[in-house]
């Protein structure tokens, strides 16, 4: 064969090689994020899929902590919304199921044990011990075992979503939609639970509108404030949750502030901000 033509073929396939080559290394890439993004979002929907299938199986302990790392580890899934309304579902599902948890103690009734005493003692409600307990009365039995709520809840509001989150140390417990104060009313600050009224009586201007009355505006539960005439309240409107119209309190839906006022004892930290 021919030298010089033997050399000639050999160039050229140096040659395609080396464009090949080139244009493996010019080749666009797919946006960098894409990938990950889906492989983020895949995950987290099977994590999900895992924490559906615990809770069927009462396992609400797995199916919080599912929950979290998805939230914590896929902050931007999609579905983030739905996680963590599940989330605030278990946390209230783990206070009434009788299984062991970091917020709950075994409390054996001795003589002179009352409701008031023990919740006072493990700083929950009677409210929230009788819900544990499924206690339809206020009477309890020297030698009894009861399930008492210990974790220490403290309030957040923040005045500009119109939204209070209710937790346990640095963990959201649960999140409400709320009402706050027209031209910035809502004082900003810390404060304390310092009273707990149901089916509050409502003193407008020396008028006394009792709870029945469709004009008493503070609806089904009051909880104040150390700081007079501010608290978090029910409403009569509903409708208007997620304004800021109140004269100065924090509304709640009265299905919402029932709940809280169940779940709070006084003494309850409360940090509102703008």
């Amino acid at each position: 064969m021919n030298r010089n033509f033997v050399i000639a073929i050999v160039a050229a396939l140096l040659a395609a090689a080396g464009a090949g080559f080139a244009l493996s290394r010019h080749k666009p890439k797919p946006p960098a994020d894409t990938p990950t993004v889906l492989a983020s979002d895949q995950t987290a929907q099977r994590l999900y899929e895992q924490a559906k299938q615990l809770r069927q199986e009462n396992n609400i302990e797995g199916a919080k902590k599912i929950y979290q790392d998805i939230l914590e580890k896929s902050p931007d899934y999609a579905q983030a919304e739905t996680v963590q309304r599940d989330l605030e579902e278990v946390n209230m599902a783990a206070i009434l199921q009788n299984r062991p948890s970091p917020y709950a103690a075994m409390h054996d009734v001795q003589p002179g044990d009352t409701l008031g005493a023990l919740a006072k003692k493990y700083g929950t409600t009677v409210d929230l011990i009788k819900k544990m307990n499924n206690l339809s009365g206020n009477v309890i039995r020297v030698g009894q075992k009861l399930r008492v709520w210990t974790g220490a809840f403290h309030i957040f509001v923040d005045k500009s979503q119109n939204i209070l989150r209710l937790l346990v140390g640095d963990e959201v417990f649960k999140t409400y939609r709320v009402s706050t104060g027209a031209n910035n009313s809502t004082p900003v600050g810390e404060f304390t639970i310092i009273n707990k009224l149901e089916n509050p009586v409502w003193f407008n201007k020396g008028i006394v509108v009792p709870p029945e009355s469709p004009a008493n505006v503070l609806g089904a539960r009051w909880l104040g404030f150390n700081i007079d005439g501010y608290g978090i309240h029910g409403t009569v409107e509903p409708d208007k949750i997620g304004q800021q119209v109140t004269a100065g309190c924090v509304r709640m839906r009265n299905e919402d502030v029932t709940e809280l006022y169940t779940l709070i004892p006084t003494g309850t930290k409360v940090k509102i901000q703008d």
